[in-house]
């Protein structure tokens, strides 16, 4: 068999390490070839390809981002798209697709599966947003990134006397803001699924400034307040009809100043959470998907995502792994409210 295999949406430490799996094992043990296709769905959109064999992954494991490239191209929203990606998939001699991705991605995997391409899907996100997993590699490494920034911004709130914001990404999803913030000690979480109220956050801003202490608010990039308290700009949509978010942060730090009077300031993590080397834990996790993902190829079992499911690597179908996005629920924000203010 000859196997294409993509990388799509958001870069991720771990996407290396699945690759390398995939290859590694295809090879090794089933004798497939393979064939990369560059920069997510435009690689076969467009007919744009890589060689890809032993020596290809070698020393990629603990490389952060994707050797095979990544874009946010959203083929269903193209004109003959889909037929495109059939009819280059067929040129390239290609039998089977693995679609390492997000929502998105694993959201046009799904609908080509629908049209007859032989796809298995492999979640990635560090919003560790994606249903019918329990969790997602690159998840892992962007929250203790978060969490080594916010131990730092500690020592610096408290020799400035400042409120210190730190926004992270989360645009549906405060996975990320709710596990970095707890595990460093944060006096405010704000996320996407609580909208929040400001007037309660100065309240926490300023309880915790008369215990002699600076507080650290941590808020995920799509967290919003209760409607009609702080005015947001609106931001353009990408391909796939997502808002270009950020910002939150800095009118979090306008508004703590106006309302306390004291100094407000904010970091943005941004890009800074998804790059570079993937903890141990998203290099094994990575593997054991990439494992998993050429043994559903290797038994004809398309139309499929490799998931985690306590700690043993299951199959579940496309359709339930992007049918909804995996929020957080009401009992663990509450969890982390405890120790607010």
């Amino acid at each position: 068999m000859r196997i294409g295999v993509l990388t799509g949406g958001g870069d991720c430490p771990g996407l290396n390490a699945v690759i390398r799996a995939v290859v590694r094992k295809g090879i090794g043990v089933y004798g497939y070839e393979f064939v990369g296709f560059r920069d997510g769905w435009r690689g076969p959109l467009e007919g744009e390809t890589m060689e890809l064999g032993i020596p290809a992954v070698r020393g990629i494991l603990p490389r952060g981002g994707t050797i095979l490239g990544s874009s946010r191209t959203n083929p269903i929203k193209i004109e003959g798209g889909v037929e495109r990606i059939k009819d280059n998939l067929a040129a390239a001699g290609v039998d089977a697709l693995i679609a390492i991705g997000g929502e998105d991605t694993l959201g046009v995997a799904k609908q080509l599966y629908d049209r007859g391409v032989r796809v298995v899907g492999v979640p990635k996100t560090i919003d560790n947003d994606l249903n019918a997993t329990d969790y997602t590699f690159g998840f892992d490494t962007a929250v203790n990134i978060a969490m080594e920034a916010i131990d730092r911004l500690h020592t610096t709130a408290e020799s400035h006397h400042r409120a210190l914001i730190c926004e992270v990404m989360g645009r549906h999803a405060g996975w990320i803001a709710l596990h970095a913030g707890m595990a460093a000690g944060a006096n405010v979480i704000l996320i996407p699924e609580k909208p929040f109220d400001i007037d309660r956050v100065c309240a926490y801003v300023e309880s915790r400034f008369k215990t002699r202490y600076s507080p650290i608010i941590v808020v995920a990039e799509g967290a919003h307040p209760i409607e009609g308290q702080m005015a947001l700009q609106a931001g353009e949509l990408d391909a796939f009809g997502h808002v270009r978010l950020g910002g939150i942060g800095e009118v979090l730090a306008q508004e703590i100043e106006k309302r306390t009077g004291k100094e407000a300031r904010t970091t943005v993590l941004g890009h800074i959470q998804r790059g570079g080397t993937p903890t141990a834990y998203d290099r094994v996790l990575a593997t054991r998907f990439g494992l998993g993902a050429i043994d559903a190829v290797h038994e004809g079992d398309y139309g499929k995502m490799i998931a985690l499911s306590g700690t043993d690597i299951v199959r579940v179908g496309l359709d339930a792994a992007t049918a909804e996005l995996k929020t957080v629920p009401a009992s663990r924000y509450e969890e982390a409210e405890v120790f607010f203010g």
